[in-house]
């Protein structure tokens, strides 16, 4: 099968992950006999400094066409420094998901049994984990108005959703846990936001027509302390804009490491997928950043492409790299051997390619040999 990907290096780190997840790509369409079309454009601070502006004409126009994106990272430290630049790179991001109708993003949060040991939770807590955050992205406060006083000294932000908007991606919540473990935890503030209340009145609604699946409601503070104290207790996790950014953020401490988490956003006609992970500009150009969060969105992109099998091979991959300890320094000890981010990247792509091979002979991928013997 052929396939156009949009492919968005972006800021800081961007281009370095994004680089290793297209080997694992191309690995896997050599394995199985796809090919995999890239036209790269650009989004951020790449863009600003190029155009002048966070999101060009042209890449909105490319991604439209694709059939998936996939995306690297935004943001520079120039930008984070100066609050007060009207032109930012996040804007072209938002402005991407309202371009696109990027309504939902997910983000899974699995724990791998060799990473238990770099979480700060206890073992038994952590343990078998496996969770899915769903999250709205395309309403909310991030994109209500703002405004600021005359005298600079008061400001304002409106969160406003509306039913449809809700419906869209609670549906896509349900249908998700009932191929999982058929629970849903909505996370809002119902004692005191209104649409937070709309979100439980719309979300149990909904619910009644999954019988299958069972719905609990949380508060979004009792949420952030349960997912950190007793996270088997969740299966898909649904909650609006901003309390999904930052619940998604607290759970990145079970799987040890936030260099491995992936997500994708999806809509109606288009989906984007990205390492959660930020631009992290002081380890730009040093080949020392985990790549393995940019190579699992890979993986969620040849899911959503519909090539499950492909997609289940480079979570193989990851799951042998972390078993044989072939990974970059956030996931190793002080005194042990960290492989370079590109290294990482070759011993994916040899595992997808060389699958049927003696595992004893990855390994070789230490001293820089990147084909299988």
């Amino acid at each position: 099968m052929k396939y156009s990907i949009a492919v968005i290096p972006g800021d800081g780190i961007g281009p370095e992950v994004t680089t290793q997840a297209k080997k694992a790509l191309d690995a896997v369409a050599e394995t199985y006999g796809h090919v995999f079309l890239y036209k790269e454009t650009q989004l951020g601070a790449c863009a600003i400094e190029k155009t002048g502006d966070p999101l060009p004409a042209e890449t909105i126009e490319i991604c439209k066409n694709a059939d998936a994106i996939l995306f690297g990272a935004i943001g520079e430290i120039k930008y984070d420094n100066d609050p007060s630049l009207k032109i930012r790179p996040e804007q072209g991001l938002l402005r991407l998901r309202n371009e696109l109708e990027l309504f939902c993003n997910i983000t899974p949060i699995k724990t791998y049994p060799k990473l238990i040991k770099n979480a700060p939770l206890k073992k038994e807590i952590i343990a078998e984990i496996d969770i899915a955050i769903y999250r709205e992205l395309s309403a909310g406060i991030y994109f209500g108005d703002k405004e600021v006083s005359k005298d600079k000294k008061s400001a304002f932000d409106v969160c406003s959703y509306t039913v449809e908007e809700i419906s869209r991606v609670t549906h896509l919540a349900f249908k998700a846990a009932q191929e999982r473990n058929k629970k849903v935890t909505l996370v809002d503030k119902a004692n005191v936001l209104e649409t937070s209340r709309l979100w439980r009145k719309t979300v149990a609604k909904i619910g009644k027509k999954y019988k299958d699946v069972a719905l609990d409601f949380m508060l979004v503070d009792n949420a952030a302390m349960q997912i950190v104290l007793h996270p088997k207790q969740f299966d898909v996790i649904l909650s609006e804009n901003l309390f999904g950014d930052i619940i998604s953020d607290v759970a990145c401490v079970i799987g040890g490491s936030i260099g491995i988490l992936a997500s994708s956003s999806i809509g109606e006609k288009n989906a984007l997928f990205e390492p959660i992970h930020g631009s992290f500009p002081k380890a730009k150009g040093k080949d020392i950043v985990n790549p393995l969060a940019s190579i699992l969105s890979a993986a969620m992109l040849l899911e959503y492409l519909g090539l499950h099998d492909e997609a289940d091979a480079i979570q193989r991959a990851v799951e042998k790299s972390l078993e044989l300890g072939i990974t970059t320094q956030d996931l190793k000890g002080k005194n042990q051997y960290a492989a370079s981010t590109a290294k990482v990247g070759d011993f994916i792509a040899d595992y997808i390619a060389n699958q049927e091979d003696s595992n004893l002979n990855f390994t070789n991928i230490h001293m820089g040999q990147s084909t299988i013997i």
